[in-house]
């Protein structure tokens, strides 16, 4: 079995990778608490690259990385790669989104997950990218979910993702589009080499 470590320090996030990645002999570890990687990246891939392969490198070991947020078409893609950091709480960033919408009614929207793998020397093995097309309410609904799950209406659906079961909302999601997406690879790859 080969240990992958994930490049993040979130339980939660390690938890919810072990259930995607399930049907492949991995042992999945978190990083190192003290290594913090500094996401300096423009776009969400090139963040997902840069936080995996800086863990690779400083483990010696096969890293996987994710990088996601919320893309709002009427705010020019804002929050984007700093929707975690849009303000000091799930509710604030909720309420600036629906503050700087205001009432514009082109409220196309998307969720985005870039990842990527690294080997242990650092270079990019795969990488894709995940896109979840929706729409932002006026008002939030449903009580499930985190972030901007409950503004975030999932067209095909007609739920929120605050609003769908934790199944449903792994096969619709950003996320799970993008490891549907990988997983032909990964389960073609051979992780006990560094090629």
């Amino acid at each position: 079995m080969t240990t992958v470590v994930v490049a993040t320090g979130n339980p939660g996030k390690l938890t919810e990778l072990q259930g995607y990645l399930q049907a492949l002999d991995w042992t999945l570890a978190l990083k190192p608490e003290a290594l913090d990687v500094e996401e300096t990246g423009q776009t969400f891939i090139e963040n997902a690259r840069l936080k995996a392969a800086e863990v690779a490198i400083a483990t010696q070991s096969w890293a996987i990385a994710d990088d996601s947020g919320l893309a709002v078409f009427a705010l020019n893609g804002a929050p984007g790669i700093y929707s975690a950091r849009y303000g000091h709480s799930d509710a604030d960033r909720i309420d600036r989104v629906l503050t700087e919408l205001g009432d514009e009614t082109d409220r196309r929207a998307e969720f985005v997950c870039a990842i990527a793998l690294a080997r242990p020397d650092g270079t990019i093995a795969l990488e894709t990218e995940g896109r979840c097309p929706g729409s932002i309410l006026k008002a939030v609904q449903g009580a499930g979910g985190f972030g901007y799950d409950p503004i975030f209406y999932v067209d095909t659906q007609g739920k929120t993702f605050a609003e769908m079961s934790y199944a449903e909302k792994e096969r619709y999601s950003h996320r799970g589009i993008a490891f549907e997406q990988l997983m032909p690879a990964l389960k073609t790859l051979d992780l006990t080499s560094s090629q």
